[in-house]
């Protein structure tokens, strides 16, 4: 679940960008930002230390230019928020960063997630970043009133509106083979609700729990949803489901609900994470007027990523030479 979130967390503002070209063209220079230049030698060094990591250089065989490409992105927007962060004049430092990642980890090994990532081709520098860029997504959309902080006064608040959905249901459910069985199974349970997993082991099958499980109301199958919220704690009731030979019965145990402190990660989570998104308007307005040049050499910026640009590599490979050729790997 963590890792999950993690990656959830990841996903978001990892190589989104957009800029207007110019026509600053330096065969030194892979990118401009403003005034700021993303050297080549700046982005092979980038490169290259990413791929030292064994599971990314495999992740990216075969797929080196693209892998570049994504690099630069990532740098590229690393500058846009260098501007954004300047702009509002919110900080965010390593130790910052290292806090939410530990919190983002919630004690999972962190080589095992980092290896995860690496699978997918973000780099432990691009989940460092990536979070960097969260926390400052949040905090000025905090400063700029655009939503309250982490308070326990507002957690508490957001514990009380949504304790329906962080509740779960204790549900169990036997496909036993017809009616007989199942008014026979439903009375044993009104008589004796413990009785559950004795009488689950009498009807073992994929439609059969072996024990009463914690669900969310969100995670039940369509066809029990229903049911479930329609049958009182500790009491059982039998129904048939279309093409499920026989009949099943769903017992409903007593609901798990959790206490405040039990929540409060999640909905500590929740509200950062309201609250990096409520930034991401202030982060496209700053975009919006700065001037972003890719050299032709490494693509062209479309749709907010660098992709191939096309004829114009062949231009300037003409132009740089060998060295260019050996630089862009197109």
């Amino acid at each position: 679940m963590h890792t999950r979130r993690l990656t959830a967390s990841l996903a978001v503002g990892l190589v989104a960008l957009a800029g207007v070209a110019g026509c600053r063209t330096d065969p030194g220079v892979a990118a401009y930002v403003g005034e700021e230049e993303v050297t080549v030698g700046e982005l092979q060094t980038a490169v290259d230390t990413r791929l030292e990591d064994p599971a990314l250089a495999q992740a990216a065989a075969g797929r080196e230019d693209e892998f570049t490409r994504l690099v630069l992105t990532r740098l590229v927007n690393a500058e846009v928020y260098d501007r954004f962060a300047q702009r509002y004049g919110v900080t965010v430092d390593e130790a910052d960063v290292r806090a939410r990642l530990d919190e983002l980890l919630a004690g999972e090994d962190p080589e095992a997630v980092y290896a995860q990532a690496a699978a997918q081709g973000v780099a432990r520098a691009d989940v460092f970043e990536s979070i960097r860029q969260q926390l400052l997504r949040q905090r000025v959309a905090e400063s700029e009133g655009l939503v309250d902080g982490v308070t326990e006064e507002e957690l508490r608040a957001a514990y009380s509106a949504a304790l329906p959905s962080l509740s779960q249901s204790r549900v169990g459910y036997v496909n036993v083979p017809d009616q007989a069985a199942a008014d026979a199974a439903v009375a044993a349970l009104a008589a004796d609700p413990a009785a559950y997993p004795a009488i689950a082991a009498q009807y073992p099958g994929e439609a059969t729990l072996a024990e009463v499980t914690a669900v969310a109301p969100a995670d039940l199958p369509p066809q029990l949803a229903d049911t479930v919220a329609a049958t009182p704690p500790d009491t059982a009731t039998s129904l048939t489901v279309p093409e499920l030979p026989g009949v099943l019965v769903v017992f409903v145990g007593e609901p798990v609900v959790p206490t405040f402190e039990e929540a409060r990660p999640q909905l500590e989570q929740t509200a950062r994470g309201e609250a990096a998104a409520a930034g991401e308007p202030l982060v496209e307005e700053v975009r919006a007027g700065v001037d972003v040049t890719v050299n032709p050499r490494f693509g062209v910026l479309e749709e907010g990523a660098i992709v191939p640009s096309g004829d114009g590599v062949v231009e300037l490979l003409e132009e740089d030479g060998g060295a260019a050729a050996a630089a862009a790997g197109d």
